[in-house]
C-alpha cells in the first residue's frame, strides 16, 4: 500500500515547484516595486511607463489623438484620447503579475530546460503584446461606451488576458511538458 506521499507525489511536487517559483519572483518583484514607492513622488516604475508609452503609440498608429501625461496624485500614467482623460495605467496594467503566474505554472510542469525557458520568454513577449493591444482597446471602447467601464475593465478584458494564459498553458501541458503521454 503506497504512502500518502507516494500516491500523490506528482500533484504535491507541482504544489512545491508552483509556489515556490511564484513566491520567489513575487518577492523580487514587489522588492522591485517598492524602489519606486513614495508617498511624495508618486513615481511610476519603468515597466508601467513602457506599457503605456506603448499603448500611447498603438492609438496614435490607430489614428487617435493620444497623449500621456503623468497622474499627480497617485502613482499612475493618465492616458487622454481625443481630449479626453479615460484610463489610467497603474502597476496591475503592466501584466507582470500575470506573466510571474504563467511562468510559475511553466516551470511547476517542467520540461525540457530549453523549451521552458524558450517558451516562458516567448509566452512573456504574446502577453506582453497583447495586454498593450488590450490596454489600447480598452481605452477606445472607454471614450466609446463610458458607462459600461464595470464591465470592460472588470471583465471582457481581464477574460481576453487570462484566456490567454489559459491557453497557453493548455499548449504547454500538452505539446511540450515532461508530463506529456507518449502514443504509441
Amino acid at each position: 500500500m503506497k504512502t500518502y506521499f507516494e500516491q500523490y507525489r506528482p500533484f504535491l511536487i507541482f504544489l512545491i515547484k508552483f509556489f515556490l517559483v511564484y513566491v520567489v519572483v513575487t518577492f523580487l518583484y514587489q522588492y522591485y516595486l517598492n524602489q519606486f514607492d513614495s508617498a511624495f513622488l508618486f513615481q511610476v516604475d519603468e515597466f508601467t511607463q513602457l506599457v503605456a508609452n506603448q499603448v500611447n503609440c498603438v492609438l496614435m498608429f490607430l489614428g487617435y489623438d493620444s497623449s500621456i501625461i503623468p497622474h499627480t496624485n497617485e502613482a499612475s500614467v493618465k492616458l487622454i484620447l481625443n481630449q479626453i482623460y479615460v484610463a489610467r495605467v497603474v502597476e496591475g496594467c503592466n501584466a507582470l503579475s500575470v506573466m510571474i503566474l504563467f511562468a510559475a505554472f511553466i516551470v511547476a510542469f517542467s520540461g525540457k530546460w530549453t523549451h521552458t525557458v524558450l517558451y516562458i520568454i516567448g509566452g512573456f513577449f504574446l502577453i506582453h503584446v497583447l495586454n498593450v493591444f488590450r490596454i489600447a482597446l480598452l481605452c477606445i471602447a472607454l471614450l466609446q461606451y463610458p458607462k459600461q467601464e464595470h464591465f470592460l475593465h472588470g471583465v471582457v478584458f481581464p477574460l481576453f488576458i487570462y484566456g490567454v494564459v489559459f491557453g497557453l498553458w493548455v499548449i504547454w501541458v500538452n505539446k511540450f511538458s515532461l508530463h506529456v503521454r507518449k502514443n504509441p
